[in-house]
């Protein structure tokens, strides 16, 4: 499930920020402990047989140039910068992805307004059509979320969900493509929007193309969603930033090594034991590596992926209670509380009474 914490961090205080650093779930500490505990073990091996007995005088000073060697040529991978530009290009994929999540609520409203009739027939009209909507958005979240693949493995169990007839599930399976077929369900619903014009349930051509110009801008998220699933960033630039990032790594277990003050190296006239910015160094470049490789695909079961499960349950919901429940089920209308009141200004609680502010005029005002 999305780690929500906008709540904590809506008014700016001291020390707000940093108590999100206590968060486990969804937290960096829980991406990357692993990979710390494993870097520290190592660097810690590699400093016991330095420092111990188990290399003779000449094997230390072997030990010592290949360490100056590491060290002076890990600052020469460019991490930084594949990483820094690596880890933008996902984040902006990730969003882009979010933006394009298809949501049933703009159709929902057309097909409540613009399909008439209170009967049986007009009832299973909107329905059917807010059905094949939601079918659509099913299959391609079913082609690009495991978690919605697991729940919905085959069409059968979408036929037990409810989301299609056994009719439909034959029909379906009756046209030979080699393609994905999320495309058929919205072939149904141009045709079903038509049909429905002809008999008067739809009151005009306007309408009728409001519907489905709404719809080919569903079809459109849906399809998105799925040429992010095909494309996705080039494996090439994946490697390279993988690669660079465990090289510079690797290169720091013993490049990074505190080497014997006595031995007067450039830089080694302290001995501290514990790398303490190296190990910062690991946290901040393998944990920006860690969000990416979190970030790329939004529909995996990690903490910070979508809930694309709840999206299906939500979207089904709604969407069938607007055409149905509520299709012309109108409030009686009343006059309101300012009805003769020209200067209408709904009431402040005591809480919020410091947001009782003058209009701004302008500037110059008070000139």
């Amino acid at each position: 499930m999305t780690v929500t914490y906008s709540s904590k961090v809506a008014n700016a205080s001291f020390f707000g920020f940093h108590r999100l650093l206590l968060r486990w779930r969804g937290s960096i500490y829980k991406l990357l402990y692993r990979e710390f505990i494993l870097f520290v073990v190592l660097y810690t091996l590699l400093s016991v047989i330095y420092r111990g007995l188990v290399l003779q005088e000449q094997q230390k000073r072997l030990f010592e140039k290949l360490s100056l060697y590491f060290d002076r040529y890990a600052e020469q991978i460019p991490v930084t910068f594949v990483l820094g530009f690596y880890v933008t290009l996902v984040v902006n994929r990730w969003w882009n992805q979010f933006v394009n999540l298809p949501w049933p609520d703009r159709l929902m409203f057309l097909i409540s307004s613009c399909v008439q009739g209170t009967d049986e027939h007009g009832r299973l009209l909107r329905r059917t059509l807010v059905r094949y909507v939601n079918l659509t958005s099913l299959l391609i979240f079913r082609s690009v979320s495991t978690a919605v693949c697991k729940r919905f493995p085959t069409m059968e169990h979408l036929v037990e969900a409810g989301f299609m007839t056994p009719e439909e599930r034959k029909k379906f399976e009756e046209v030979r493509s080699p393609h994905l077929k999320y495309w058929i369900p919205m072939v149904w619903f141009s045709n079903l929007a038509s049909k429905a014009r002809q008999e008067g349930r739809i009151q005009d051509n306007v309408d009728l193309q409001n519907i489905l110009q709404e719809m080919n801008l569903f079809r459109t998220s849906c399809s998105t969603l799925f040429g992010y699933d095909w494309v996705g960033v080039p494996l090439v630039y994946t490697q390279v930033v993988t690669l660079a990032v465990y090289t510079f790594f690797f290169a720091c277990l013993i490049g990074r090594q505190f080497l014997d003050p006595t031995r007067g190296y450039p830089g080694h006239d302290l001995d501290l034991y514990v790398p303490v910015f190296t190990l910062l160094q690991f946290f901040f470049y393998s944990g920006w590596l860690k969000v990416a490789e979190q970030l790329i695909n939004p529909f995996g079961e990690d903490d910070d992926d979508f809930e694309a499960n709840w999206i299906i349950d939500r979207n089904l919901q709604v969407s069938l209670l607007a055409v149905d429940e509520m299709h012309m089920d109108l409030p009686h209308m009343s006059r309101d509380v300012y009805w003769n009141d020209c200067e209408a200004r709904p009431p402040y609680t005591l809480a919020a009474a410091d947001y009782c502010i003058p209009s701004f005029l302008g500037s110059t005002t008070d000139m």
